[in-house]
């Protein structure tokens, strides 16, 4: 059985606050309140000790899509993204064809149960072809609620959140049908004014799918969706934070008026993150990456993001100036709220799993930790096999 860790000289942020000078006890896969003497001490003075980030809304990574590929290359995307600190993962598909996605559900779903991801977001393809962004218009469809219900059952009780277009055919009851089985409804990828976005909510909608993209955009005499969603307390707001998707200010006002604890940082990740520019396939369509951003060859659209989150992290400290416990509850606490996972989840509290991040004083990332064991250990400098 491995030893008691016990890291000691830290910053730890908790959920009480920032500790400094802190320790961190890992017993097994989980966080202890007490060490024996013989526990094995890492010193972690110099750093930070977060906790493990929880990624709502991944495409994936690695050279490797979710939508796409064998079981193996999924996995290929999630470790990818664990060396990057996301220990927590809901795998996203992207649109298709009704009978795929439901076996691809099938496939995501046996990841779930292995525990290797958190469960599976669609989006797509009940969705506007009016802010489609990178989903192949020819499969996108009304979203009625016995189609979206065939995809949440697919999916064998791992449906975690469903982005719809709230104001097409169809959509508030698909919201309450997911609201009733449990699953997050997510507006997004919509063209719905202000007061079809009220009357989603008041469904039971309780995420907006990357805040400011694929929506219209804020106005003062026809205010649209972004203004409802941020003044509703019931919505948390997804925010892509790789500077491409959002502009530092509007970053700030998501802040400002939704509340640090209503905010989740999220990838949208495609196979190009942690793997590089050139060529890719995003569902159907033929993505180009080039200096870092994601966009399709036909349109020039964004098409999702080649972010990790460790840089999402770094940047909204030292880019936009966030406190650092804001962003910690914006990559960790909220999301796994969200989910329903914050009793083994989002904090460093004992009885909790033992995932967390290290980064140094200028909040690069050094180490990881999911389970107990190191998948970056911050003393090699190296990812562990």
């Amino acid at each position: 059985m491995a030893p008691t860790k016990v890291l000691t000289g830290a910053r730890v942020v908790l959920p009480t606050g920032t500790v400094d000078g802190g320790r961190v006890i890992v017993d097994g896969t989980r966080i202890a309140a007490t060490a024996p003497e013989e526990a094995e001490t890492l010193d972690a003075s110099g750093h930070w000790l977060v906790p493990g980030f929880v990624d709502l809304h991944n495409h994936g990574g690695g050279g490797a899509s979710f939508t796409s590929g064998t079981a193996d290359d999924v996995l290929t995307g999630i470790r990818t993204h664990r060396l990057h600190g996301t220990t927590t993962l809901v795998a996203s598909t992207v649109t298709g064809d009704l009978d795929f996605l439901a076996r691809r559900a099938g496939l995501l779903s046996e990841l779930a149960e292995q525990g290797e991801i958190a469960g599976i977001h669609f989006e797509g393809p009940f969705i506007s072809p009016c802010r489609k962004g990178a989903h192949s218009e020819e499969l996108l469809r009304d979203p009625d609620p016995a189609e979206v219900r065939k995809l949440v059952d697919a999916a064998r009780g791992h449906a975690k959140m469903v982005t719809l277009a709230t104001e097409l055919p169809g959509g508030l009851d698909s919201v309450r049908l997911l609201a009733e089985h449990g699953v997050i409804a997510a507006v997004g990828h919509t063209d719905a004014t202000y007061e079809q976005t009220v009357r989603a909510v008041e469904a039971g909608a309780t995420v907006a799918t990357h805040l400011f993209n694929a929506m219209p955009p804020l106005g003062h005499r026809a205010p649209g969706p972004i203004t409802a969603l941020l003044e509703d307390e019931r919505v948390t707001v997804e925010l892509i934070n790789d500077g491409t998707h959002l502009h530092p200010a509007a970053l700030r006002l998501a802040f400002h008026h939704a509340g640090a604890a209503r905010v989740a940082f999220i990838t949208d990740a495609m196979d190009a993150a942690g793997f590089g520019d050139g060529r890719y396939m995003l569902g159907p369509l033929e993505v180009e990456v080039a200096d870092g951003v994601a966009r399709l060859v036909e349109g020039g659209s964004i098409a999702g993001s080649t972010l990790t989150l460790d840089r999402a992290f770094q940047r909204a400290v030292t880019v936009d100036g966030l406190p650092v416990e804001d962003v910690v509850a914006a990559l960790s606490a909220n999301p796994a709220r969200l989910l329903g996972l914050d009793d083994r989840i989002g904090s460093l509290e004992p009885g909790k799993d033992a995932d967390l991040v290290v980064l140094d004083a200028d909040f690069a990332l050094r180490g990881v930790m999911r389970r107990g064991e190191w998948v970056v250990d911050p003393q090699l400098g190296r990812s562990v096999p």
